[in-house]
């Protein structure tokens, strides 16, 4: 019998093509089983997903339902991709702060918007954690809806579900360090470690040798300065429009100055643990989720690639030859996951799990993204010491920040996500704080049924 995969939030069609584009270049026989809420998407899901696996030929057969619980029996795999409330809640996630000041680059993972969106995913996702050990216990269970951490962990703590979390940014900050230093990708390995969005490379080498002071040297090349006086050039720089002239992600390039380690994933997502950093949202003469980094651009994108698969699910526009090619997104790793494990063959991927000797010096339990080994017995993470404690100290002041959040999702605290919100940093003062807290609940009433009580 193939091997059943479901995909929980079929809806998010852009990494449903994606998946089905990395399972047909398998070649195996794989039943997939689409899930989602909202029956228009899930339509647009199953009819593209349809044309893809008939264009191919491929052995896959479809199954898809509103209800979960209908598919899940047997399954190999459980994949979420959930994100409720959809684009719209999101752009209320980004809005409702900025009318208290708080602007943001992204708003999924850190500060209020990332804060805001765990209260609508945790209780959602802590559903789905329930019917997986009730209808398929052995299942590889993965999750990527975001915020990531808090999610994985919420996950953890009220069920006891094996469920991993995976994200693309390590992989891709990887491809990105190469190219600075002008060398192939496969030519390079490294060590990453911290939190989903927030996660440090502490090494990084070049066929099996120290990879950092290339980098130094480019980067002081970059700035006119020398490798050793890479803090004064950016000190002599400043904050201002001339850094982004001289540099995309300048602070992230001054955080490995500073640190002597890279942060994933580059500025739009790491600036959000810094909120202290950008009062007002302020980014080196831009305004964050304005002129940089716009999220109105965002939703508008995520709008049109929408309608764009819409059109093609319905006949009106022909399937795109590169909705089956690979589109290097985070669908990818999955099902290289899976094989791993399956074959045992013992590969090493980026993945967030809870710390069990990850890291000595943060808190135990505790999801950090780190290296994982997946073989026949799932995926190990490896064990790496203690972080420089100036690493350390960026990561558990936000763990702490998590911890609360996920009580106030799982509870239904509105004294707890005041208190998050105060911890997080972005906020002015404690009644500033209590009035965000109310308007994003307010915007989100509908999506938090645990604030109903």
């Amino acid at each position: 019998m193939p091997d059943r995969y479901v995909l929980i939030g079929a809806g998010s069609v852009s990494f449903t093509r994606g998946l089905v584009a990395d399972i047909i270049r398998t070649g195996k026989e794989i039943e997939l089983g689409l899930v989602d809420i909202s029956p228009e998407a899930l339509d647009v899901a199953e009819k593209l997903v349809a044309k893809m696996v008939a264009a191919k030929g491929a052995p896959i057969r479809i199954t898809a339902s509103l209800d979960r619980r209908d598919l899940l029996s047997g399954a190999h795999a459980v994949i979420c991709t959930v994100g409720v409330g959809g684009r719209r809640a999101w752009a209320a996630d980004i809005a409702v702060p900025r009318k208290h000041g708080v602007f943001q680059p992204v708003g999924d993972t850190a500060m209020p918007g990332g804060l805001s969106r765990a209260l609508r995913m945790i209780p959602a996702m802590v559903g789905v954690a329930k019917d997986v050990l009730d209808l398929c216990p052995s299942a590889l269970f993965f999750n990527y809806g975001n915020p990531m951490t808090a999610v994985c962990r919420a996950i953890r703590k009220a069920t006891g579900a094996p469920v991993v979390g995976l994200c693309h940014g390590v992989l891709g900050v990887a491809q990105y360090l190469a190219r600075f230093i002008g060398v192939p990708f496969n030519e390079v390995t490294y060590t990453a470690v911290g939190l989903n969005h927030m996660t440090w490379f502490t090494e990084f080498r070049h066929k099996g040798r120290d990879a950092w002071p290339l980098v130094r040297a480019q980067l002081a090349k970059r700035l006119g300065t020398s490798p050793d006086g890479l803090l004064d050039a950016f000190a002599a720089l400043g904050d201002g429009s001339e850094a982004l002239a001289k540099l995309d992600n300048p602070f992230s390039w001054h955080a490995f100055a500073l640190y002597g380690a890279f942060p994933a994933v580059l500025d739009r997502h790491a600036i959000e643990f810094f909120p202290q950093l950008i009062p007002g949202g302020g980014y080196y003469g831009k305004t964050l989720g304005v002129d940089a980094f716009s999220m109105e651009q965002t939703i508008e994108h995520g709008d049109r690639a929408w309608e764009q698969m819409r059109r093609v699910a319905l006949g009106q526009e022909p399937l795109p030859d590169a909705y089956l090619g690979s589109g290097g997104g985070e669908h990818e790793q999955v099902i290289s996951i899976i094989d791993s494990i399956d074959t045992d063959a013992g590969r090493v991927y980026s993945a967030n799990l809870p710390n069990r000797g990850q890291v000595t010096n943060l808190p135990p339990e505790a999801i950090l993204e780190s290296p994982a080994i997946a073989d026949a017995s799932g995926l190990r993470p490896i064990a790496l010491g203690q972080l420089p404690s100036g690493l350390a100290a960026t990561l558990a002041s936000r763990l702490a920040v998590i911890e609360t959040i996920v009580d106030a999702a799982l509870q239904g605290s509105r004294g707890l996500f005041v208190q998050a919100l105060v911890a997080d940093g972005s906020v002015a003062s404690l009644t500033n704080a209590q009035l965000l807290a109310d308007d994003l609940l307010a915007a989100h009433a509908a999506h938090l049924p645990q604030f109903r009580r």
